[in-house]
């Protein structure tokens, strides 16, 4: 896993203590492929990347923050005293959040993959009736995810998926906030149970079903597509996404898999080099996305 270097700066830290009184040199934090995270004085400061403007943080920090109103475990930024929550300095979005102790889960103990199905559903529930308005810029997962072939994954280019989500999404018209990357590594456990939800950078409003089929691959068995048993907590919860057919699950998991795809060769663009079991990984999830074709 490649882990973004971006350093916490004496002009940063100033900025943080005028803005939210928060001071220390800071300590990073494991974690965090496009923002760095630094946890000073009881806060977590998130130090953004420079080509995320402060609109489109600012609208995916509302998401948290009408989350957490109704959710313990969704973590939400801190606003500063005009009522924002991002400062730009030395052109990236700086953030202050609240630390949570705590560890990721384990989704192979069933407890905790259940735990986080759960959770999965009442965050659901909890971002339902929030209607954001238009996202400053489209989330990565967004690109062919209504049937327009994606320009960054032409390796994997499928006429029968594209043709099959768009008419997945004029058949259920359900729409709402979704956390966007929901997986073990954005939440954190304590004593046996889910504590905390994490990152928000990747919300977006789109199909509950969506996000329900990439969590059960992310908490089952991520080499055998999507978990049975964390679709079952989830329903049992009561969460907003419809039950689906097998077909359709892998299909969704299918159009995760290929922005998996697109976002691997885009940090090999910027220069990143992916060590062999990085590479093995990708591998093995793109012979997943054949397999899984109906």
């Amino acid at each position: 896993m490649i882990y973004v270097k971006t350093p916490l700066t004496r002009e940063i830290r100033e900025a943080v203590a005028l803005t939210w009184g928060v001071t220390g040199e800071g300590e990073r934090l494991h974690g965090g492929e496009e923002s760095a995270a630094y946890r000073l004085d009881g806060h977590v400061i998130r130090v953004g990347p420079a080509w995320r403007a402060a609109a489109e943080s600012e609208w995916c920090h509302a998401i948290a923050r009408h989350a957490a109103a109704g959710l313990p475990e969704a973590v939400a930024p801190l606003p500063a005293a005009e009522g924002t929550t991002v400062i730009v300095v030395g052109g990236r979005p700086i953030s202050c959040w609240p630390y949570v102790e705590g560890a990721w889960p384990d989704s192979d103990i069933p407890a905790q993959r259940e735990a986080g199905a759960r959770l999965l559903a009442r965050l659901h529930r909890a971002l339902a009736d929030f209607r954001p308005g238009p996202r400053p810029v489209p989330a990565f997962q967004e690109s062919g995810l209504y049937g327009d072939p994606p320009q960054d994954a032409a390796e994997l280019d499928d006429p029968d998926l594209d043709r099959w989500l768009a008419a997945f999404h004029a058949e259920y018209p359900t729409r709402h906030p979704l956390h966007g990357d929901y997986y073990t590594g954005n939440t954190l456990a304590r004593d046996g149970r889910i504590v905390a939800v994490l990152d928000w950078d990747e919300t977006f409003v789109g199909a509950p079903e969506l996000e329900l089929a990439a969590a059960a691959l992310e908490w089952g068995d991520d080499l055998a597509g999507p978990s049975e048993e964390f679709v079952a907590a989830y329903h049992e919860a009561g969460g907003t996404a419809a039950r689906l057919d097998e077909e359709s699950l892998a299909q969704l998991v299918r159009h995760k898999l290929r922005r998996e795809h697109a976002y691997f060769h885009k940090a090999v663009r910027s220069g990143v080099t992916h060590d062999e079991a990085d590479v093995e990984y990708h591998r093995s999830r793109m012979e997943l996305f054949h397999r899984l074709r109906p």
